[in-house]
């Protein structure tokens, strides 16, 4: 079998990254992991802001690999990562979050959310959002058994206690109360979402659900304590009055049902599938068009992600400067295009309804402006 000649990226011609980017205020890439998300979701963010845009890239990935893609480090509250374009990102840490008492009932951040006193409101750097003072969740945090209710308990975390065991998608719903507020913040004029694997997102779209479940389950334990409640101050969100606790559930299940309610409007929001020309790999996206549309979430775009073709089909970037394998003389290229061809045909056929990119198998690693760009120009 002949070795396989691949040369490294020179150089992408500026003008054939995009600016701008064909799309509704929201774009979410969804899919099995590692299939290419966040390079996705990295390439759309920067050609919306290179039009003046205002653009928020978000991770929901607890494998944080934005800040990789973007060579910068991207923070845990949104902040402006370029100096020439309108582009913040930010990586939702859920478990930090959920830790921080900041999920559910109205807890205070931790002391490192929000930007610096001395950040540049204008530049790289500067965050899209308020400082948050520090403080504990309104049941001691989630790690804390010394809260109000948790000596009460014995000890044991009051969490989980009051609702009967670990909280269910507790981390989802950290996620989800983060991507509430920054799709809510009308200083970005397009969010551009990059998933947490399949699993994580269908629980996510699971959460109104989730919180009828948990309210339903408080108001037994307040009919049941009714008395015992009097003496439990703060004990929901701090406040005297013990309702308050139950409002702000019911609040976020609001705004839960009004995310979803966004995301099933196609004028408002692409819901992108991202797979990997494998036929295993097409048959879990089919998949999960399913259940998607289960919840009345449509699918406008899949892109088949590191196909093995000439760049020049797919893009007017600067194709010269990238060497496709060569199905010619190289044995394993050629065995690898049989199985690639054999996906594409299916999806061809099980994505009829959807527009289909294809983004070609890269010799390097897409990392930094110039690999998204061309990224981005396959996507266009």
């Amino acid at each position: 079998m002949s070795e396989l000649d691949v040369e490294p990226v020179e150089r992408i011609d500026e003008t054939d990254v995009p600016e701008g980017v064909d799309a509704p205020e929201y774009v979410l890439y969804g899919g099995k992991g590692g299939v290419g998300k966040t390079t996705m979701a990295a390439a759309t963010g920067l050609a919306s802001a290179r039009d003046g845009t205002p653009t928020l890239v978000v991770s929901t990935d607890p494998a944080h690999s934005l800040s990789d893609t973007f060579e910068t480090d991207v923070p845990a509250s949104p902040e402006r990562i370029r100096g020439d374009v309108p582009l913040y990102a930010v990586e939702i840490d859920p478990d930090a979050a959920f830790r921080e008492g900041d999920v559910l009932f109205g807890g205070a951040a931790g002391p490192d959310d929000g930007p610096t006193a001395d950040a540049d409101p204008g530049g790289p750097g500067a965050s899209a959002g308020p400082n948050a003072e520090a403080g504990a969740g309104p049941f001691g945090g989630a790690d804390d058994a010394e809260g109000p209710l948790g000596g009460m308990l014995g000890g044991e975390n009051p969490v989980d206690s009051l609702l009967g065991g670990a909280m269910p998608g507790a981390d989802e719903a950290a996620a989800m109360q983060k991507l509430l507020e920054y799709m809510d913040d009308d200083r970005f004029e397009r969010v551009v979402v990059d998933t947490a694997p399949t699993g994580h997102t269908l629980r996510l779209l699971e959460l109104p659900e989730l919180m009828d479940t948990m309210v339903g389950r408080i108001m037994k334990l307040k009919q049941r304590f009714e008395d015992m409640m009097e003496g439990v101050t703060g004990m929901f969100g701090g406040e005297q009055d013990p309702e308050q606790g139950l409002d702000d559930l019911e609040e976020l299940g609001d705004r839960i049902e009004r995310l979803r309610a966004t995301l099933r409007d196609p004028s408002r929001t692409d819901f992108r599938v991202v797979l990997v020309p494998e036929e295993m790999s097409v048959f879990e996206s089919k998949r999960l068009l399913g259940q998607l549309g289960e919840f009345g979430v449509p699918v406008g775009t899949v892109v088949v992600n590191k196909v093995m073709e000439d760049l020049a089909d797919v893009t007017n970037a600067d194709a010269e400067a990238f060497v496709s394998p060569n199905l010619d003389t190289c044995e394993f290229c050629q065995r690898r295009w049989d199985v690639q061809q054999r996906a594409l045909a299916e999806a061809q056929e099980v994505f009829r309804g959807q527009d289909v990119k294809r983004v070609p198998l890269l010799a390097d690693e897409v990392r930094g402006e110039k690999m998204l760009g061309l990224v981005a120009s396959c996507l266009d």
